[in-house]
C-alpha cells in the first residue's frame, strides 16, 4: 500500500513519493513543489543517502534534489529537511522501501502470451459508488454519451479475471487507469493530470495493487500503459510550469498564442532527407489541444518520465509497458528511457505503438535492427500494423493473383526485415481503430479465420475485449466512443451477459467459444510459442500456414472457395504428415492427413498433432 504522509505546510508534491534501495541506478532526482520552495536548502543524514546537488527552476516554486543511494541503503525512513532563510522548516518524511522481488524476476510478456485488451471505463462497474467524483471537473455518468464516462472501473476488471483466465488469455493490458480530470471525454485515459495518482473513479491505489496481486494467483501479467508524450491540459504542474522549456511550445502556451498539433509525419524520425522544420512539426507539435506536448529534452523531463515508469513497475509488479504515440517523443530520449528500463530488468518487455503500415518504418524501432545513422531503440517490440492491414484486406478481397490471401502470405514473408518477428505484436483491432468485425464486413467466418491466423503466427497477439462476442461499430465507422463499447453484462440490469453467455446470439456464442478453444490450446503449444513456420503460397483460394517444433505440429488451413471440396495434399509433403491424424482443434474432430482433405465449402481447419 502506498502512504502518502500528512503534510502541514507548503509542500504540495513530492515526486516520486518514495523509493526502494538496491537498484543498477543510483541515482534519484526528487522533486518539490510547494510556495517558494526554490528558496529551501535541503539537509538529509540517513546511511548511504547522499545528497549530491541542488537545481533551483525558473518558478520559485520547485526544487529537483539529486541524490545517490548506495549499496550500504537500508530500507527505512528519512526526513528531508528543508531550511529556508526565515529560521522556517518543513520536513517530508521519505521512504526507501525494499525490493519485493529480484531485477531478474520482472518477466515480461512474450510470444508465448496472448494478451487482452481493456478499456476500463467501458467494460465493467465493479463499484458504482465511485462513479462520480465531486472534486473533479467532470462530474456526471451517462451510458448513452459515447464520449462520456460509462463507470467500468478497476474492482469490474477483477471481478471478471476468471472470464479473461478461462478464455486463456495470459496477460491484459488495460488503457491508462491514471487521473485524467478533465472536462469532458476523461473516460479513456490518456490525458493523465497526475503521473502518481489512480484515477478514483477507477478506484484506488490499493485496488490497482491488488488487480496486480490478483491477476499474478491466476498466472497473468499486468501490462501498464504509458504516455510519454504529452498529459492533460488540466495536469497541476501546468499552471506553474518549472522551466521555460518543461512543455514543447512553452512560449506560445504562456502567452495565449495559437498552438500547433503535430504534423503526425512519423517519417521524420527514419528520413535521412527530412527537413529540420519538419522533424520540428512533428516531434515538438501537440497531439491535440487538450494535450501538452512534454519536451523530453528537459533532463528534468527525462529524469521525471524515466523514475515514474519505474515506480509503477515496483509498486505494481508489471509484467510490462506498452508505451502510447512512441515516435512523437524525442527520439533520443525514447532510446535513453528503454534503455534505463531494460537495463534494471533485463526479462521484461516493452511494447512501442507505432502506427505505420510499412514494415520497414516499424523494423526501425526494434531493437538489433541495423540502420545507417546507428540509432539504438533499445526497444524489443513494436506493434505490427502492417500486418494488420494485409489481413484484413487480404479477406476482404477476391482472390486474384495479386489480391486476396496473396496479401497474408507476401505480407508475413517481409519478416526478414525484422531482428525477432516473434516479438512484433499482432492484433486484429485496438482501442482507436474499427472493431476487426466491422472491418471485416461483419462476416463471421473471416473474422474467425483472421483470428485463426493472429493466434497461429510467429507473433505476441493481443486481442480487444468484446471481439470474443462479435463487438462492432458498424453504424459509426472510426467513432472511438462506439469502438469502445460497454462490454454486456458488465453494468447491473444489462439485458445480455457476455460473462455467463446469458442472451448471446448463437453466432456470439460460437465465437467466444472458439476464442476459448483456440487460444487455450495455444497456451501450452511450444510449436505456436517458438516453432517452425513454413507456409504455401496461396492456390485456388487456399493459403495454408505451419508452425511445429518437436514432434508437435499446427496446420491452418483458410478456404474462400466454395466450390473446392477436396484439397490435394500433395503439395504440403514435406509437412511430413501423411499417414497421421490430427485433431481439429475447435470441433475435436478427428481427422487424417492422407491423399486429400475434405473441406466442405470456404472456411477453415486448424490441426493439431498433439492429442
Amino acid at each position: 500500500m502506498l502512504v502518502t504522509p500528512n503534510i502541514q505546510g507548503q509542500i504540495t508534491q513530492v515526486e516520486p513519493p518514495n523509493w526502494w534501495v538496491g537498484f543498477e541506478n543510483s541515482a534519484l532526482q526528487i522533486m518539490i513543489h510547494g510556495p517558494n520552495m526554490g528558496e529551501a536548502i535541503p539537509e538529509i543524514k540517513y546511511e548511504g543517502v547522499h545528497l549530491k546537488k541542488v537545481h533551483k527552476a525558473k518558478s520559485p516554486n520547485y526544487l529537483f534534489i539529486d541524490l545517490d543511494i548506495d549499496k550500504t541503503a537500508k530500507p527505512g525512513q528519512f526526513d528531508i529537511v528543508l531550511n529556508f532563510k526565515n529560521g522556517k522548516t518543513e520536513t517530508y518524511p521519505y521512504q526507501l522501501k525494499a525490493r519485493d522481488r529480484k531485477a531478474t524476476d520482472y518477466v515480461g510478456f512474450n510470444s508465448s502470451d496472448a494478451i487482452y485488451l481493456i478499456t476500463p471505463d467501458r467494460f465493467a462497474n465493479g463499484n458504482t459508488k465511485n462513479d462520480i467524483d465531486t472534486a473533479l471537473n467532470e462530474t456526471t455518468v451517462n451510458r448513452d454519451d459515447d464520449y462520456g464516462r460509462h463507470g467500468g472501473d478497476i474492482r469490474g476488471m477483477i471481478n471478471h479475471l476468471d472470464y479473461i483466465h478461462g478464455l486463456g488469455f495470459t496477460a491484459i493490458w488495460p488503457t491508462p487507469l491514471l487521473t485524467n480530470d478533465m472536462s469532458n471525454s476523461s473516460y479513456h485515459g490518456y490525458a493523465i493530470t497526475d503521473f502518481y495518482q489512480v484515477d478514483p473513479r477507477f478506484g484506488t491505489m490499493d485496488e490497482y495493487i491488488e488487480l496486480s496481486q490478483e491477476m499474478s494467483e491466476r498466472g497473468l501479467k499486468l501490462i501498464m500503459d504509458m504516455v510519454a508524450n504529452h498529459c492533460g491540459s488540466e495536469h497541476w504542474w501546468m499552471a506553474d510550469l518549472p522551466f521555460s522549456d518543461w512543455i514543447n511550445q512553452q512560449e506560445t502556451f504562456e502567452n495565449h498564442g495559437e498552438l500547433k498539433n503535430s504534423n503526425h509525419r512519423r517519417t521524420v524520425n527514419q528520413d535521412a532527407y527530412a527537413s529540420a522544420i519538419d522533424k520540428k512539426e512533428m516531434t515538438e507539435g501537440w497531439f491535440v489541444s487538450a494535450m501538452p506536448d512534454l519536451n523530453q529534452r528537459n533532463p528534468f523531463m527525462a529524469n521525471y518520465i524515466i523514475q515514474n515508469n519505474i515506480w509503477w513497475i515496483e509498486t505494481l509488479a508489471l509484467g510490462g509497458i506498452r508505451q502510447d504515440t512512441y515516435p512523437y517523443s524525442d527520439k533520443d530520449f525514447m532510446s535513453d528511457w528503454a534503455r534505463a528500463i531494460m537495463k534494471e530488468y533485463p526479462n521484461f518487455s516493452i511494447v512501442g505503438e507505432e502506427w505505420s503500415t510499412n514494415p520497414l518504418l516499424v523494423r526501425y524501432w526494434q531493437t538489433g535492427t541495423p540502420n545507417k545513422e546507428g540509432y539504438e531503440s533499445h526497444l524489443k517490440s513494436t506493434m505490427d500494423f502492417p500486418m494488420q492491414k494485409y489481413i484484413v484486406e487480404a479477406l476482404n478481397e477476391e482472390e486474384t493473383w495479386d489480391t486476396g490471401f496473396v496479401k497474408m502470405y507476401e505480407g508475413l514473408a517481409m519478416d526478414f526485415a525484422y531482428t525477432t518477428p516473434e516479438d512484433l505484436m499482432i492484433f486484429p483491432d485496438n482501442h482507436d481503430m474499427d472493431r476487426v468485425f466491422t472491418q471485416l464486413k461483419e462476416h463471421v467466418t473471416h473474422t474467425k479465420m483472421a483470428l485463426a491466423y493472429i493466434f497461429l503466427m510467429p507473433r505476441i497477439p493481443q486481442m480487444y475485449y468484446g471481439t470474443e462476442i462479435l463487438m462492432q461499430n458498424t453504424a459509426k465507422p472510426h467513432d472511438h466512443g462506439l469502438i469502445r463499447t460497454d462490454f454486456p453484462g458488465g453494468w447491473n440490469g444489462d439485458e445480455v451477459n457476455a460473462f455467463s453467455g446469458e442472451g448471446l446470439t448463437q453466432d456470439q456464442a460460437g465465437m467466444q467459444n472458439f476464442v476459448s478453444k483456440i487460444v487455450n490450446y495455444r497456451k501450452n503449444s511450444g510449436a505456436i510459442h517458438k516453432g517452425k513456420t513454413i507456409h504455401f503460397a496461396p492456390e485456388y483460394g487456399v493459403y495454408v500456414l505451419s508452425r511445429s517444433l518437436e514432434g508437435e505440429t499446427v496446420v491452418l488451413v483458410l478456404n474462400k472457395n466454395e466450390s473446392l471440396d477436396d484439397l490435394d495434399l500433395t503439395r504440403f509433403k514435406e509437412l511430413g504428415l501423411e499417414g497421421e491424424t490430427l485433431k481439429n482443434i475447435i470441433s475435436d474432430e478427428s481427422v487424417l492427413w492422407d491423399a486429400s482433405l475434405k473441406l466442405n465449402g470456404a472456411g477453415f481447419h486448424l490441426l493439431t498433432t498433439k492429442q
